[in-house]
């Protein structure tokens, strides 16, 4: 399998599915003999039980996973941590980590908040300049619901402009009964110039895990081999 060391997971919006894609992502590479490491900047949202690595070891199984930052409110990162009157760290320290982690695993897998330009520390770091830092790939992940074009076509000319790699488009929820509007959206994704990696069912985590896992592959079907 022909994936970079440094892969960051971003989405069109809050609750597309990144969660889930970084779990089948990461399912996918340990089935391919990988050792996996997962990394989270800023986790929001702990007050309400909320945990994406946590979530992600449940479902993909024994990958090394790390939280940077955990802040209670289910806000964005810098709003989370102003009413906590706590100072988010700067990217350097996540980016530092993410080289860590990836001096002793085949592939890290970091997970963003929100999407592509949510800011991640107190300079108004983002993703996207994680990335920079990292010279890492990307994954999108998107909606296949009404709207989602605009927004994954904003997120992949925000990624060009800073001239960011993408290994492909994902969508992160696709129903079980699709609609017009659903097959539509994915033959419109599928013909992009850039690689449709896949599409992970709707209520993919109500899976066992070992469901989730046998499953993950043939969800990402477009991940190169």
């Amino acid at each position: 399998m022909n994936l970079p060391a440094v892969i960051l997971i971003t989405g069109t919006d809050t609750g597309v599915g990144k969660t889930i894609t970084t779990a089948a992502l990461a399912a996918v590479l340990q089935a391919a003999g990988r050792s996996v490491a997962v990394y989270k900047p800023c986790q929001s949202g702990a007050a309400n039980g909320d945990s994406d690595t946590a979530e992600i070891v449940r479902l993909a199984g024994a990958v090394t996973a790390e939280t940077g930052v955990v802040l209670q409110e289910p806000l964005a990162p810098a709003t989370a941590a102003a009413a906590e009157g706590k100072r988010l760290p700067n990217l350097d320290v996540h980016a530092d980590r993410v080289r860590e982690l990836a001096a002793s695993h085949q592939h890290v897998l970091v997970e963003g908040a929100g999407g592509l330009l949510v800011e991640l520390d107190c300079g108004g770091g983002t993703l996207a300049d994680l990335g920079s830092l990292l010279s890492a790939a990307f994954v999108l992940v998107a909606r296949p619901t009404l709207g989602t074009l605009n927004h994954t076509a904003l997120t992949l000319e925000a990624l060009a402009a800073r001239k960011l790699q993408l290994l492909g488009v994902v969508l992160g929820s696709w129903p079980r009964v699709p609609g017009l509007v659903h097959h539509s959206n994915r033959q419109v994704l599928g013909s992009l110039r850039v690689p449709f990696l896949g599409a992970l069912p709707e209520r993919a985590s109500e899976l066992s895990p070992a469901d989730f896992r046998a499953g993950a592959a043939a969800w990402l079907n477009g991940l190169s081999a």
